[in-house]
């Protein structure tokens, strides 16, 4: 079928307005290939042009929100689900986790040099698991624990804040010390925003014998893990 004239002077005359071929096919449903032949000769202005360059530019946007926030949904359905999975911590469970926590991050003796038990980590989650297994499953208590904070020095204007948001995460204890490490203007580190809370490290006092105690475990996972 020839395509009316009367529809092709008026999609022509909303082209030449700076309307898009969507806005154009809302009110005249041709299809695009038609659009297409119908504008071959049609100039655009530069404000049309520019028009049409920002309407797209704002569709992407608006595809690209969408995408992100099925991305986030799926995201939370998927973390939602899993973290039922888990149910309740038996005592040995905890104690396992600890210890792999410890094997990870915790300090060890090198050398034959004897080294307490310390534990260091930016994240908060890991920090409060630390603290419940080596109180609950280590016996040991809060008053034998020490709480320093390491981070960059870029970062001293902010110390206050940090402090807060590490004495929130420990509870009934305070930071004690606070180290400040050398920072790299030229550094590629992610986290340097407002959302960087630096490194906490907990020293519990007089351990030697516990973190033997801890290597011995380590050991024993190993062992017992060990394919050969």
């Amino acid at each position: 079928m020839i395509p009316k004239a009367k529809e092709r002077l008026e999609a022509i005359e909303l082209r030449q307005r700076g309307l898009s071929y969507t806005e154009i096919r809302e009110r005249i449903p041709v299809a695009k290939s038609t659009l297409s032949l119908w504008f071959k000769q049609v100039k655009l202005s530069r404000p049309q042009k520019q028009r049409l360059t920002e309407k797209k530019r704002l569709a992407g946007l608006r595809g690209a929100l969408q995408r992100h926030n099925q991305r986030v949904e799926l995201r939370n359905k998927i973390v939602t689900k899993a973290a039922t999975e888990i149910g309740n911590l038996t005592e040995r469970e905890l104690w396992l986790i600890g210890v792999a926590l410890y094997w990870a991050e915790g300090s060890k003796e090198k050398d034959k040099r004897s080294s307490r038990v310390q534990f260091g980590n930016s994240d908060p989650l890991m920090i409060k698991i630390f603290i419940r297994w080596i109180m609950n499953v280590c016996g040991v208590s809060r008053d034998q624990m020490r709480f320093d904070l390491y981070i960059h020095k870029e970062s001293k204007n902010s110390i206050e804040l940090v402090k807060d948001y590490w004495n929130g995460v420990i509870t009934c204890s305070t930071v004690h010390g606070i180290y400040f490490k050398k920072g790299n203007p030229k550094t590629k580190r992610s986290n340097t925003g407002i959302s960087y809370y630096g490194l906490l490290r907990v020293t519990v006092f007089a351990s030697i014998q516990l973190n033997r105690k801890i290597e011995g475990w380590i050991k024993g996972i190993n062992e017992i893990s060990s394919p050969y």
